[in-house]
């Protein structure tokens, strides 16, 4: 049985996000790489998935980038889906980053020199800078809540989109698919209310108890870059202290 699957855009015509020649490995915990985001690499996403159960280890597949996929690209790609044995262990404790406002790009930049294996979220490929550090996932989703059922479940996530109703309903997504932590940016009205409609949304007081709300150290201030140091802080001292994998052993 494969350990995961490797897609490759073989053939790109027109506009495409991306060019002939990138992959991505898709597991049945999460993904590494990516093809350009949006409709395409849930697309792919998927089959890759329905491979990993049906045990196929083989499949090519064209693609047009227009209304089919929601995609205004214009242009069409093909995938190749390839069996991948033997894949190696990620060596870094994931950590998915949601949202790519003001909060987001301080903690990419608090983060980013850190042994953590980050992937940044958010639904509008304007939101992110023209420039991010190499090792970064940066991942587009129209709909993000779904896309956390795509994170492993040793993931910590940190929720701080443009969006009340979006953070909640991540929340609600992190407590039906597990985490290894999760924490909301948010004061303490904004925590109350969710809580509230986190239980109307069937979860129980203990699982709502697992999110972290607010994020960092509020004794530092609210200012981004003061939130990042209290996030990374707070994320190495009660989550990574003592990862194996965080400190390379």
């Amino acid at each position: 049985m494969a350990d995961a699957i490797k897609v490759t855009i073989v053939e790109a015509k027109g506009s495409t996000q991306r060019d002939a020649g990138t992959t991505m490995v898709i597991d049945a915990e999460g993904i590494e790489g990516t093809i350009g985001g949006g409709a395409l690499e849930w697309e792919a996403m998927a089959i890759a998935r329905t491979m990993l159960d049906d045990g196929r280890t083989g499949h090519r597949q064209s693609f047009p980038l227009g209304p089919a996929l929601g995609q205004c690209c214009g242009g069409a790609v093909t995938l190749t889906f390839e069996a991948v044995h033997d894949l190696p262990k990620a060596d870094k404790p994931p950590v998915w980053i949601w949202g790519a406002g003001h909060v987001g790009r301080a903690l990419i930049h608090t983060l980013s020199p850190l042994p953590v294996a980050l992937t940044w979220i958010d639904d509008d490929f304007d939101r992110f800078p023209a420039e991010i550090p190499k090792d970064i996932h940066k991942l587009i989703a129209t709909d993000m809540p779904r896309a956390m059922a795509h994170a492993p479940v040793a993931a910590h996530h940190l929720i701080l989109t443009y969006s009340h109703e979006i953070d909640l309903s991540l929340c609600h997504a992190a407590l039906a698919h597990d985490f290894a932590s999760t924490g909301l940016i948010g004061s303490a009205t904004k925590w109350a209310r969710f809580q509230k409609r986190l239980r109307q949304l069937g979860h129980s007081d203990a699982q709502i108890s697992r999110i972290a709300c607010p994020i960092g150290d509020p004794t530092l201030g609210k200012y981004p870059q003061a939130i990042a140091v209290g996030v990374a802080a707070r994320l190495i001292s009660e989550h990574l202290l003592h990862d194996e994998a965080f400190w390379g052993t």
